[in-house]
């Protein structure tokens, strides 16, 4: 079969389901909104260990995803598979007019500024609209930062981050001391979201090195825990000087 087809009898299956399924026939827009966000980041963890195979298993059920979301919309007269792929066809060609249009090769700084520009023209009110609230809270400020960039709202370099990093943790240390709690935690995230400044100027994802270091957080705790039982030592019990020490014993092997 060709794509073409495929597809059809992709379609026609996910209608079969939503009919004589017992699961499947009782799902709805809001029933299968967290099975989405799941499927999303498995697809994202075979990403990260390179497992091509498993990526497009995974790519699979995020589109059948698609297509019950899209067969509960036809259900309800919302919305079709069809209209889902013709807005996505026609966002795309309007979003690219350098590709689609008549205007000539640009660069990809450019690009990115006419993207944001052209988004506001569909009828956004502001630069920073339109970044998912349900985002990983370290993910949406890379991303609400990187808008705001765009347009010209940004460091000029590096350093200025570092001492405004400097300065957050003097506010934070500040509202620890008289100890309200408010602040506090308005301070702590004011420290998060310039640390998140800096990783961009340093070009890394805060979100994922954050999670490569809790990778290796439990990597070697992992350790501690086996050490541990080959010596017949209860975790419970022992000291923090004893977990400390095969700790460092870890950060040289794993």
């Amino acid at each position: 079969m060709n794509t073409a087809e495929e597809f059809k009898r992709f379609g026609e299956i996910v209608k079969r389901l939503r009919k004589e399924c017992p699961w499947d026939s009782v799902q709805t827009h809001e029933s299968l909104r967290h099975g989405l966000v799941e499927e999303t980041y498995e697809a994202l963890e075979t990403i990260d260990d390179g497992n091509w195979g498993e990526l497009k298993t995974e790519l699979g059920d995020i589109l059948l995803h698609i297509g019950l979301q899209s067969a509960i919309g036809e259900e309800r007269n919302e919305f079709t598979m069809e209209d889902v792929l013709r807005g996505i066809n026609e966002k795309l060609i309007r979003r690219h007019p350098h590709v689609f249009g008549e205007r000539s090769a640009i660069d990809l700084s450019t690009q990115k500024r006419n993207w944001e520009k052209i988004k506001l023209s569909e009828g956004r009110h502001s630069v920073v609209e339109g970044v998912p609230k349900e985002m990983p809270a370290l993910s949406r400020a890379l991303r609400l930062q990187e808008k705001a960039s765009k347009v010209g709202f940004d460091w000029n370099n590096s350093e200025e981050v570092w001492k405004k990093i400097d300065e957050e943790i003097h506010e934070l240390r500040d509202a620890v001391d008289r100890g309200e709690k408010e602040e506090i935690s308005e301070e702590f995230g004011d420290v998060l979201f310039s640390l998140v400044n800096y990783a961009r100027f340093l070009h890394l994802d805060p979100e994922q090195t954050l999670r490569e270091t809790s990778k290796k957080f439990v990597r070697r705790f992992n350790y501690i825990e086996q050490r541990l039982l080959e010596e017949q030592k209860d975790i419970y019990t022992v000291t923090l000087a004893e977990m400390d020490a095969l700790w460092n014993e870890a950060k040289g092997k794993v």
